[in-house]
């Protein structure tokens, strides 16, 4: 497998670290990055990283696009004569397939990608979607690739990347959001900032371990620790009063309505 990444940006370079701690040689691997320092860190890695498409860029059997995505048309333009008989790979949020095959000249080995920002940590999830004609061999490469950074999980419709993009692509801003919450609400109650922040974070992350351990689903686990006419019932009553859960649905699916209408607009000619 010989890759060549298009940009060299954090989720690129997240990639890159997992795929060489999980074996595969830095000389697999090129990038094409356009900015001086980017490559300089890149070449660290000991991959090849040139300003622009190269032979070696040329030579990968598979194209990852990690560009941003009002960068991603320019790009693809730019190596719709080496894409073929290549697999492609998207990672740009938002870019549909059809606008991708479009500026590549119609080319169809492509899979979307949409993972998220723990990936830069390597735990990160990542949902993959594929055209018809990439191969199970070619969808076992994508996977092989994005399981670098964390898990992989796959839709067969490509709509339902907008539904993904509001779950796990944003979810990571929903969880920091509750970390803060929940941080701010134990210091209005008299603990200092650093306890509360700490007890706030330590709290989120074990009890994230704890479900991914355990047989039971996250509702059996939230059971557990709810006694009856306790201290977590009168909190869970409030939430139910204020119907938070209603609300938490209304904000995923506008953020999924708002993925839809990106994809669109980024797609235009």
């Amino acid at each position: 497998m010989k890759i060549a990444f298009i940009g060299g940006g954090n989720m690129a370079t997240a990639l890159i670290g997992g795929l060489i701690a999980k074996g595969t040689k830095p000389s697999a691997i090129s990038v094409v990055e356009v900015l001086p320092e980017a490559r300089k860190r890149l070449a660290k890695k000991k991959v090849h990283a040139s300003a622009a498409p190269d032979a070696t860029t040329a030579a990968a059997d598979t194209l990852v696009f990690a560009v941003k995505p009002q960068d991603m048309r320019a790009a693809a333009g730019a190596l719709a004569g080496v894409a073929a008989g290549k697999l492609v790979i998207s990672i740009a949020a938002g870019i549909r397939l059809a606008g991708l095959s479009r500026w590549l000249g119609g080319y169809r080995r492509l899979v979307r990608c949409m993972p998220n920002t723990p990936a830069l940590i390597g735990a990160g999830v990542s949902c993959l979607c594929a055209l018809p004609e990439v191969s199970a061999a070619e969808r076992r490469r994508a996977e092989r690739i994005l399981a670098a950074a964390g898990k992989v999980v796959w839709v067969k419709d490509e709509a339902l990347l907008d539904p993904v993009t509001a779950v796990s692509g944003s979810g990571p801003a929903y969880v920091f959001w509750f970390i803060e919450q929940l941080a701010a609400a134990g210091e209005s109650l008299g603990l200092t900032r650093e306890v509360s922040a700490r007890l706030a974070l330590e709290t989120v992350l074990g009890s994230a371990k704890l479900a991914a351990q355990s047989a039971d689903s996250a509702s059996v686990l939230r059971a557990r620790v709810t006694s009856k006419g306790g201290t977590t019932e009168a909190a869970l009553k409030v939430f139910d009063e204020e119907r938070l859960a209603e609300r938490l649905r209304r904000a995923i699916e506008a953020a999924s309505r708002r993925g839809a209408e990106l994809g669109a607009l980024l797609g235009k000619d």
